[in-house]
């Protein structure tokens, strides 16, 4: 095995293509790290570190906009406007008509038009976020208090700064190899881990090694559940109706239907995130403008994002509905049955049409249930590893652990896609 990897290995840069496509990626996450390393102005170190350690939540958005959020960076808001605007414009599919004849029914043409709504949305969702944020830390005394045109001026660096990021990932997609913009999150989830790591060794003790061995043992085991369920599948068998040619019968062919077990991938953590993080966006922004009750409220809401407990039950409650809710809106068993029966196709001892539809259905429901299960365990798996272990300097967060697992095979299938495709 070790001597084909090397082999693909060599075929990878012996090729000039695959080469400027992998320097390419390379040089692109290069100015995604140097980008991430440049601060807002105004920003106080010591309120900024003292902020991130108390509220667990706000270190988790931290990985997903690769430590920029925690440096206050350029580019603090990551890729997450435009993650959002994708979530959102999947939303209108069931909403608007335009939008899900796009998605579903006008192929290539279709898919750049949706892209490009998508694009678009993205602007004012950077915005909003970007004003969000400012007026959060600005309560919080991270950031000096802001005059008008500080504010604009910040608000338009930080909104610029997330629509670069989102073009470089386009770049790579295109240019590069692999999906640019999951390779960005990547990057920054990978990048907190050396920093997490010393930390964690240079105040490690004789007396924490226990400890450190049962964090040991639960990352392996993590490790190994998240890649062996990001490839788990419920199999429907499908089969073809015989068809007639001239005196001749042939035999319709036998495939099967996949229903993953993580259909909704991680978007329903991200929209637990988003729901738990915009109260606290509006009730900062509403202090800001001097309502009366907005104080009060902005600081029990902070309270309760400090506390790991009692986020973290209605974080996985969140993350539950939402993988249904997502499954639901993304795949649509109607659709799928209607499809099989154009085709030819049929579930063996199913009915086509809507026992054909139910079956689909009840399958999918069942399936949804320990995917959605497993999606609210990853996402508090900071929380309950920190009560097991008492280690707080290096916490392996489920939901990066998840994404960062499913990045790197995607991303090694199309390398060795572009490497076969180069061999026959």
């Amino acid at each position: 095995m070790l001597n084909s990897f090397i082999h693909k290995l060599k075929l990878a840069f012996g090729d000039a293509e695959i080469r400027n496509r992998i320097l390419f990626l390379a040089g692109a996450l290069v100015i995604f790290r140097l980008l991430a390393s440049v601060p807002i102005p105004g920003v106080d170190k010591a309120a900024l570190a003292s902020f991130f350690a108390n509220n667990q939540f706000f270190g988790l958005l931290n990985i997903f906009s690769g430590g920029g959020l925690s440096q206050l960076s350029i580019v603090m808001l990551g890729v997450g406007p435009y993650i959002t605007a994708s979530i959102i414009m999947q939303l209108g599919t069931i909403i608007f008509p335009q939008v899900k004849q796009a998605y579903f029914e006008e192929g290539e043409s279709g898919r750049a038009k949706f892209i490009q709504w998508s694009r678009l949305l993205t602007v004012p969702i950077a915005v909003l976020q970007a004003v969000g944020f400012l007026f959060l830390l600005e309560s919080q005394g991270v950031i000096a208090h802001l005059g008008s045109m500080a504010l604009v001026a910040n608000i338009a660096l930080v909104a610029s700064g997330s629509l670069l990021l989102t073009w470089i990932g386009e770049l790579v997609t295109e240019f590069g190899i692999g999906n640019g913009v999951s390779l960005i999150i990547l990057a920054g989830i990978l990048s907190r881990l050396p920093s997490g790591i010393s930390e964690t060794l240079f105040t490690a003790s004789v007396a924490n090694i226990p400890s450190y061995l049962a964090f040991l043992v639960l990352a392996l085991a993590m490790i190994y559940a998240v890649v062996v369920v990001s490839d788990a599948e419920r199999s429907i068998p499908i089969a073809y109706a015989r068809a007639v040619r001239g005196a001749a019968l042939s035999q319709g062919a036998a495939t099967y239907l996949p229903i993953r077990l993580l259909q909704a991938g991680v978007i329903p953590i991200i929209f637990a995130l988003s729901l738990l993080l915009l109260p606290q966006m509006a009730l900062s922004m509403l202090a800001a403008a001097h309502v009366s009750f907005a104080s009060a409220a902005a600081l029990w809401y902070t309270a309760f994002l400090s506390d790991p407990w009692k986020y973290g039950m209605v974080y996985f409650v969140f993350v539950v509905l939402f993988t249904y809710f997502y499954t639901a809106v993304t795949f649509e068993p109607h659709r799928v049955a209607d499809d099989l029966q154009k085709t030819g196709a049929f579930i063996p001892g199913v009915r086509p049409g809507r026992e054909t539809e139910g079956y689909i259905g009840r399958v999918v429901n069942r399936v949804t249930l320990p995917g959605a299960a497993f999606l609210g365990l990853l996402a508090v798996a900071p929380s309950i590893i920190q009560g097991l272990t008492g280690i707080t300097t290096l916490v392996l967060g489920g939901t990066a652990l998840l994404i960062a697992v499913q990045v790197a095979l995607d991303l090694a299938q199309k390398i060795e896609a572009q490497v076969s495709l180069r061999e026959y």
